[in-house]
Formats: C-alpha cells, structure tokens, sequence
C-alpha cells in the first residue's frame, strides 16, 4: 500500500508532531507500507527525498517538500491547507487503488484516516473567556483576534470533515471520544492512545541527568521546581498554574515552562515580582529528558488537552505528576495513586492546594513516582504503531478490493 501522510512539519520538539515521528519511524518497518510525507520541514527522522533515486521500497520514507509561506499563523495555516494539495496533485497524478491519505488534525479535505489530537470546538467552549477583548490590555487585542479567527475556521473545517462517515477519526483518548460524540455525533471511532519511550524516560535516566540539568537552569538544592512543557500556553493552563504559584506564597518554588508561546500574554499574573522571578521560560527542544531531571513536579492543568504526552514522559520519568481532567492523559492516573488529578483546571486554589500537599511530603513524591514509573509501561509506540498500521493497511485492502 501507498500511505500519503500531511502534516506542516515533524519533529520530536512539538507534541503532534513528535507522536507523528514516532508513528512514521516504526511504520517505515513493516512490510508492505510504501510512506510518502508531505510537510514543509521535518528533523529528527531518517527520509530521503522524491528527487533521491533511492526513493521509495520499504524502510523507506520519502519527503515531498511543500513550500511555506512567511506571516501570521492563519494565514501560513491556510496556505499549507492549499499548497499541500497542489503538491499532492501534481507528484501522483493517478491516485493508486490501496492508497490512504492519512493526517494528524485537519490539513486537507480529502484525509481518509485523521488522528485526532483536539477537538476545537470543545477547546474554545473553554477557552472563550480567555480570549475575550472586554478588560483585556490593548497591546493583547491583536493575538486575541487573531487567535479567535484561527479556532473558528478550525472548527468551520471540523463541522464539515468530523461530520463526514467515509473519514475515519482515530481519537487519542477517551475524552477526544467523548466530544467527537458530543460535537458531531460520531460513534464509529477507535480511541488509539500515544505511547512513550520508556527506554529514553525513565527514573535513573532522570536521576543520571538530575544534578547537570538543575545547574544548567540556575536552580539551588532547596528550590522546589514545577515543570510545564508545550506550546500554546493558553490552552496548557498556564495562567492557573501562575495564580497558583501566588497563592502558594512558597519563596522556595521555582516554575520551569518550557515551549514556544508569548509570556506577554501573561502580564497580569506575571506583574507580582515574586512570581516573576520565580518563573523561567526556556525553549522547546528535541531532548526533553533535562526538563524531567530538573524538576521535582509536572504540572498540567490544561484547558482542554487530547492527551497531553509531557504528562506521561513526565510519569515514565518516575516523576509525580499533577494534570487536569480535561487532559487525556489523565485517564492513565489513578487519583492519590500515581498521582493527582485537577478537577477543575481555571481553580487555582485547588491546584495550590494540591502543589502544597505534593511539595510537602516527600514520602508522597517517591510513592506517586514509582507508581506512575509503572503506569508508564503499558503505554508503547509500538502498540500505537501497531494498532494505527492495522487500520491504515485494513482500510487499503477495502479500497483495493472495492475498485477491482
């Protein structure tokens, strides 16, 4: 079979893009898949290009380079939107019969198989107050609209294509599940959660890098320090997460948040000069392990987060963990077991409550982090990879059996 993949970029820096790594490098194993990606950039993962007389056969990944375009976010988001297709158009001309065009999120009207790792609808339900102009510092007004303008034409796009019964959704959690239900009545779903690299996170890979990693940041032996890692800080509640910081009044807690997002967004809650100088912004990286081994924490009071893959790194890492219930990956935590879960991710006493109760027990953080260590195991790349090629390559023998 042919597997047509879109994404606008893969790399192991970024959620959806990392877990698209991951999915790609095993996939290119199994026998029978001929992957072509179409994407404007991709690192981190071993391809060849359309132009390499090595091109295609198995074990291969071949990239058809799309071009990008310089400006805002919606408007680099609606030029991929075309530009993908015309590239799609123009390298097969003739589409083969076992074809399958498969993407994760919403990049062209024609993906047979999406990976659904947001729903847009549920995100901005949430999201509205945060976004609204009423009260909000002038200098904000641009990214709110501009903002507000790129989730509403997502979610144009997801009324359109979610409706669809001929595109199979492969939701990452339950809770995706749950509002693919709600929001456009889809039942004929197959929930196929992320994985983790266990043999790059675990608890000695993190108390191997611990002492180095906590250099690197600054940080003293009786700092106490919060992690929180993606990159649209809005939806990862960080604004709850600094409100809580306040309310914790703890001079000892230092917060690490790491990805890429704009911190004025964020002036209010960064106005208090304790919470200013307790928070560090750092930049999203490939090796994400000195993050795990500087921190004494997770913190992941999403908004709204299909899944939420730092969250499992984090437990993986053996590392205690605090996420909200609208994270899927929350449905891997078994509250006061392996760790804590937010109810209520815009309470930012709850979630102060739950930093001070964590901060202060130490026989608390090593019972949550072994625990979650062992949670971790169940999860692979391999079972998602299996359980993905079996629907891609199940959907290819339909189409070729349909069209003979």
């Amino acid at each position: 079979m042919r597997l047509t993949v879109i994404s606008p970029f893969v790399d192991r820096r970024h959620g959806t893009e990392r877990v698209l790594a991951e999915q790609l490098e095993r996939l290119s194993t199994f026998d029978g898949i001929e992957i072509h990606l179409y994407t404007q950039k991709v690192m981190g993962l071993d391809v060849t290009t359309s132009s390499d007389p090595r091109a295609g056969g198995p074990g291969r990944i071949v990239w058809h380079k799309v071009p990008s375009l310089p400006g805002p976010h919606l408007l680099q988001y609606f030029w991929w939107f075309l530009a993908n297709s015309l590239k799609r158009a123009v390298s097969r001309p003739a589409r083969a019969s076992d074809e399958v065009t498969f993407s994760p999120g919403i990049n062209a009207r024609d993906a047979d198989v999406i990976a659904v790792h947001i729903v847009f609808h549920a995100f901005y339900d949430r999201a509205i107050d945060q976004l609204r102009l009423r009260n909000a510092p002038l200098r904000s007004w641009p990214r709110r609209l501009h903002r507000r303008m790129y989730y509403r034409s997502i979610m144009a796009l997801e009324k359109r294509i979610y409706r669809d019964p001929r595109v199979c959704l492969l939701p990452v959690s339950q809770l995706v599940a749950k509002q693919l239900r709600e929001y456009f009545g889809r039942t004929d779903l197959r929930v196929i959660p992320n994985g983790v690299s266990t043999d790059q996170f675990h608890p000695a890979a993190r108390a191997l890098h611990r002492d180095e990693a906590r250099r690197e940041f600054g940080l003293l032996p009786t700092h106490f320090v919060l992690l929180l890692i993606g990159n649209d800080w809005v939806k990862k509640g960080l604004r709850c997460l600094l409100r809580a910081l306040a309310l914790c009044a703890d001079p000892s807690l230092r917060l690490l948040v790491a990805g890429s997002d704009d911190p004025s967004i964020f002036a209010n809650e960064m106005a208090d000069p304790a919470v200013a100088n307790a928070v560090c912004f750092l930049p999203p990286r490939e090796d994400v392990l000195g993050y795990y081994a500087a921190a004494d924490l997770y913190v992941g009071p999403s908004l709204e987060d299909a899944f939420g893959l730092p969250i499992l790194e984090a437990m993986a890492c053996g590392l205690p963990v605090i996420a909200s219930s609208y994270a899927g990956a929350s449905e891997a935590i078994v509250d006061g077991a392996n760790g804590l879960i937010l109810c209520e991710p815009e309470n930012a006493a709850e979630l102060a409550s739950l930093i001070k109760l964590v901060a202060g027990d130490e026989r608390l953080r090593t019972s949550f982090g072994a625990a979650a260590a062992r949670t971790a195991q169940n999860y692979s790349w391999e079972q998602n990879a299996a359980a993905l090629g079996k629907v891609l390559v199940d959907l290819a023998k339909t189409r070729a059996a349909g069209k003979k």
